[in-house]
């Protein structure tokens, strides 16, 4: 048979791999589909890039076995090391950082038979909810060209939403596959932490708040993901126990009535969009009429307190990455000015302190620890609003003239020092958390969460909803997922843009 466009972007991961190894489409013609939808998407939404033709035409002249066997994907630019190109983690700094060897997750995805395509864009070292990088530019989103994909997977979200492949990898160490996945109305899926390596090039990243799996446009994808990613692999600091049968295999049962609490309070005590509560009691609706128990209930834990152990660890990892570009030749001047304020914070953290706010991170697993032995799951909004025009992660100009030349002078490393920023620290943790207020729960926790898309705005925008589960349960939010993607299917939504006119 020949697939037609329209066929292959009503068609998953899944179903592409099982035509292929049916013999009914060949691994070149569905590459050949996926560079077409690329050519042709990607100037308006420049979610890719590093396109990666050489290397993908000679895949697919090899004999390709295992689940994914032919289906074209695309690896996200940061963490997802591919041997002999750089990966830049958004940055000019590491343009020309060549890889060494596969990550474990990349090596992965080539044993299943998949056919990597390129790598996506992401901002600078996956920093920020929104894709817009100053090495590579802005990356929009295929539901509204004005607003942001999220971030920082932004570019492997964007680009499954617009049908170049159906799924993309991507990582979350604050959020960044979920906040996408809601963003771009896709099923986006952390993991637990060392559910799936990231090695070998690191042990863990962000002290083990970050993990990696994909964006998808549906839960049997992202369970067959699983399957193909997780893991322990040699070298690696963690080792978590299997499911009973595989991730694919338990979409087959039905999850049993569950206790779910929900909320659509901000931790931070920051404005909830009507949008983001109308899409959370939309699900709640939703999962009554599935038979299950919704209350209205969180858990115990100081949300100021977290955001700011979060903010922590933000600036010590930036301050420990940019010392160690510099060693390697980078200069400042190949950083964004973002990025090299929360240097000077992170360089002005003693160490002591560093620990102690690290040390916090138990009193929030504890918490929601005791949360879910009354209650299954924990349903949120996935984002405070609906995705938010790219201006909206622009400093103002005036900040940012006075933070330049504090950094620049040197003062603000000496403010900092002198304990004399953190009343503006503690401002800047409820500004850059109040878009997304309800995704590093998970990741200082180290428990599974997912966005499941089941909410479209007034003006046709995405806008998921987040469940939280206790840590190794991916499978129970696989089979919630299922169960909801039954009741209201969304995989065969596409924005207008993805077909050809």
């Amino acid at each position: 048979m020949t697939l037609s466009v329209q066929q292959y972007l009503q068609a998953d991961a899944t179903a592409l791999a099982d035509l292929v190894q049916r013999g009914e489409v060949s691994a070149a013609e569905l590459l050949a589909l996926a560079t077409a939808q690329l050519q042709r998407l990607n100037p308006q939404l420049n979610a890719v890039n590093r396109p990666m033709p050489e290397q993908a035409r000679q895949r697919v002249g090899e004999t390709l076995e295992g689940p994914l066997a032919g289906v074209p994907v695309l690896i996200k630019d940061a963490v997802q090391d591919y041997a002999g190109l750089p990966t830049s983690n958004g940055s000019r700094a590491f343009r020309h950082h060549v890889a060494a060897s596969h990550s474990t997750v990349v090596q992965r995805l080539l044993d299943a038979g998949a056919v990597i395509i390129g790598k996506t864009n992401t901002p600078e070292l996956a920093l920020k909810g929104f894709t817009d990088p100053q090495a590579f530019g802005i990356t929009r989103n295929p539901w509204d060209l004005t607003r942001t994909p999220g971030g920082s997977s932004g570019g492997s979200a964007a680009a499954v939403a617009a049908g170049i492949v159906p799924m993309a990898g991507a990582n979350d160490g604050g959020g960044s596959i979920r906040i996408p996945a809601a963003c771009c109305g896709l099923l986006g899926l952390r993991p637990s932490r060392g559910r799936v390596p990231c090695g070998p090039a690191s042990g863990e990243i962000w002290e083990g708040a970050s993990s990696d799996l994909v964006v998808s446009r549906s839960v049997r994808d992202s369970a067959l993901a699983l399957d193909v990613l997780a893991g322990p692999a040699c070298g690696e600091p963690f080792v978590i126990a299997p499911p009973a049968q595989s991730f694919r295999a338990l979409l087959s049962e039905e999850p049993r009535r569950l206790r779910i609490a929900f909320s659509t309070r901000s931790p931070l005590d920051t404005e909830v969009h009507p949008e983001a509560i109308a899409a959370v009691q939309h699900t709640v609706r939703l999962l009554e009429k599935l038979g299950h128990e919704v209350i209205e209930a969180e858990p115990r834990y100081d949300g100021h307190a977290l955001a700011r152990c979060y903010l922590d660890m933000y600036f010590g990892q930036v301050a420990a990455t940019l010392a160690e570009a510099r060693e390697a030749g980078a200069r400042s001047a190949d950083f964004e000015l973002a990025t090299r304020l929360l240097e000077a914070f992170g360089n002005a953290t003693r160490a002591g302190n560093y620990v102690r706010s690290h040390r916090r991170w138990n009193q929030f697993a504890r918490a929601l620890g005791e949360f879910h032995q009354r209650h299954d799951l924990f349903l949120t909004p996935t984002l405070a609003c609906p995705p938010a025009p790219h201006a909206a992660a622009q400093m103002p100009a005036g900040q940012e003239r006075l933070l330049g030349w504090l950094l620049n002078s040197g003062l603000l490393g000496v403010l900092a020092r002198l304990g004399l920023m953190e009343k503006p620290l503690n401002e800047l943790s409820r500004q850059n958390l109040s878009y997304v207020p309800f995704t590093q729960l998970a990741n200082l926790t180290g428990t599974p969460a997912i966005s499941v898309p089941l909410h479209w705005t007034a003006e046709g925008l995405p806008l998921g909803v987040q469940f939280i589960a206790p840590f190794g349960q991916e499978g129970l939010l696989l089979q919630l997922a299922a169960q909801l993607e039954r009741a209201q299917p969304w995989m065969h939504r596409l924005p207008a843009m993805a077909y050809p006119t």
